[in-house]
């Protein structure tokens, strides 16, 4: 009977132990998100709203989820007095 090649794992791992700790260059989250829970918000805006807006946050060089949150903090500051 033929023998069977030994199982291979789905991914290959990393050759050395430094491979498996996250990079310290990744991004680090702002200081005001952490521990912040996100709910999704779906507005409708013209195509042509929706054009202006993807540019102007690739001009700045950002994410479009980015600035609008931007926008909107501006916009509705936290109230010290409100309770969530």
């Amino acid at each position: 009977m033929n023998e069977r090649p030994a199982k291979r794992g789905f991914a290959a791992r990393p050759g050395d132990a430094e491979g498996w700790i996250r990079s310290a260059e990744a991004p680090a989250r702002r200081a005001n998100d952490a521990g912040r829970f996100t709910a999704r918000l779906t507005i409708d805006v013209t195509p042509a709203q929706r054009g202006r807006i993807k540019v102007a946050a690739f001009r700045r060089g950002v994410t479009v989820a980015d600035m609008l949150r931007d926008l909107l903090a501006r916009e509705f500051p936290d109230d010290p007095g409100e309770t969530s």
